[in-house]
């Protein structure tokens, strides 16, 4: 395949119009996060004595069947249950009227995307020599700073390329900015670079 010669169409932001299956998925991975983030906030802010309480509730509730030699997984996933979290399709909504809501959220997470298992902040579509690919941003904290790479998938084989770390910025938002501000051009050249 001729990488060379460069052919640059419109970027997409991800959404859930985004009219790709890798996209849907993302965004419940990323769905998925959220709820988990949210019950370890919930568990957080227990008092000491609440928590044995709840986990036994969690334990009756059979919620501990499959986390059994985990307690705090066990807890994690009932907490879940009990708050009022939207449903999936009012989340992706929210997560594109309001990214920097979901940015903030995401920062001031104690349990914020790690290096084993980064987040998609942001994807864009473009092509090269008449072939789509999807750029994914991926990004974890480390030691107080966002990092992340680019992770390129194309779209007829689904085959997935990624770039090194390239990114460190403070929070999210400009990590996110950063990769909005790139031309197709650049991310033609960080796919070159991530092909073997």
């Amino acid at each position: 395949m001729v990488h060379d010669n460069v052919e640059v169409g419109d970027d997409l932001r991800l959404d859930p119009q985004l009219p790709t299956q890798l996209a849907r998925e993302t965004l419940l991975l990323e769905y998925h996060a959220y709820r988990k983030r949210q019950a370890r906030g919930l568990v957080g802010l227990l008092p000491k004595e609440a928590v044995r309480p709840l986990y036994r509730r969690a334990i009756r509730a059979g919620h501990g069947e499959k986390q059994s030699t985990d307690p705090l997984a066990t807890l994690v996933d009932y907490c879940e249950t009990l708050l009022p979290l939207p449903p999936f399709e009012r989340w992706c909504q929210d997560r594109e009227a309001s990214p920097s809501a979901y940015l903030r959220e995401l920062d001031d997470s104690a349990a914020a995307p790690t290096a084993e298992a980064p987040t998609t902040l942001e994807a864009r579509m473009f092509d090269v020599g008449g072939t789509p690919w999807i750029a994914h941003l991926r990004s974890f904290r480390e030691d107080d700073a966002w990092r992340g790479y680019i992770a390129f998938e194309e779209q007829a084989t689904k085959r997935v390329h990624r770039t090194a770390v390239i990114f460190r910025e403070s929070d999210p938002s400009d990590l996110r900015d950063r990769f909005l501000d790139f031309e197709p051009v650049a991310l033609s050249a960080f796919l070159r670079s991530a092909l073997p």
